[in-house]
């Protein structure tokens, strides 16, 4: 059995959901794979994530339990579109991201000399804009108005960032994958031409660099948070080696030459038996509402073992590169 069947036949309906869309190819709409996706929906990790319902009095973006990354984790799990349980979920997010003090500092600061470079989160609207449309609980009036603010929040350079200090003056990697990834979706979805063109001037801002190498003097990028870019992380992405090959790949970019780097390192990762590791995490499993953790258990976490869910991601993006898998 090669690897990729023995993922397609995982015991996890999630990670076999996940292998048989990405590895084999499979339409979302054939009865298995509709059969298969609600397995998903009544999956263990599931039931764990959804407890999050539970948690009404947490801000909504409390990581890794407040409504924002249970969406995003939901989405990610391939959790079935449409479930109007997600529904007052998705309200608490949206309400939070319209209310007055959203705009304001210090969620979002405008420096004076500056107009350019407003001081944003962009992750934020860029997951929630990617959640709904991988759920199907799109806020209709609200959620082009986000991408909106993406567009008219992104920097000169092509991305976005929300480091406060003036003498910040070029965009941050951690702060753009995610909008660009959000904005790519949407584009998919609608047909969004400004949205277009703004996904492409982020992809052009990372590409830039090569995914993973500063331009002035190619030395790795060194982020302040987040983890070290080049290694795994999984489950929570804010920017790492998979995750912005795996964006390139959702756009149909990871072909470009400036991507060849990035792949390489990737390849270097797999292990003897052939899986992918996950070499940097920040959450442990959590079994009650007021610990900081996830509630899913998201595989093992080790960088000399292989984890079926960065396996799958990593193979795929390969296998899209032209690359062996």
């Amino acid at each position: 059995m090669t690897q990729m069947d023995g993922l397609c036949a995982h015991e996890n309906p999630v990670i076999a959901y996940r292998a048989r869309r990405l590895l084999a190819g499979e339409p979302e709409y054939t009865p298995a794979m509709r059969r298969l996706r609600e397995a998903v929906g009544a999956s263990e990790m599931a039931a764990r994530l959804l407890l999050a319902l539970n948690g009404e009095r947490f801000n909504p973006y409390r990581k890794w339990q407040g409504p924002h990354w249970t969406l995003y984790s939901l989405a990610e799990i391939g959790f079935p579109a449409g479930d109007p349980r997600l529904l007052p979920l998705r309200q608490r997010v949206m309400d939070w991201m319209f209310a007055p003090a959203f705009l304001k500092p210090p969620m979002t600061a405008f420096l004076p000399d500056q107009p350019q470079r407003p001081r944003r989160c962009a992750s934020m609207e860029g997951n929630a804009i990617w959640s709904q449309l991988v759920l199907g609980i799109v806020d209709e009036a609200r959620l082009p108005l986000l991408v909106e603010r993406l567009a008219a929040f992104q920097w000169p350079d092509g991305g976005w960032n929300c480091d406060k200090r003036p003498g910040a003056q070029t965009s941050s990697v951690q702060e753009t994958l995610l909008p660009l990834r959000g904005l790519a979706a949407w584009q998919r979805a609608a047909g969004d031409e400004r949205a277009q063109k703004a996904a492409d001037r982020a992809a052009e801002f990372l590409l830039a660099r090569r995914l993973l190498w500063r331009r002035r003097d190619g030395a790795l990028i060194q982020p302040e948070w987040g983890g070290p870019v080049d290694k795994i992380h999984y489950p929570i992405r804010f920017y790492d080696v998979l995750s912005a090959l795996l964006v390139m790949t959702e756009m149909g970019r990871v072909r470009d030459p400036r991507c060849q780097d990035a792949l390489d390192l990737l390849e270097s990762k797999r292990l003897p038996d052939g899986t992918f590791p996950v070499e940097w995490s920040n959450v442990t499993q959590a079994d009650q509402i007021e610990t900081r953790g996830p509630f899913a258990d998201w595989g093992i976490i080790h960088k000399k073992k292989g984890n079926a869910f960065v396996t799958v991601d990593a193979l795929y993006v390969l296998r899209e590169a032209g690359r062996t898998v």
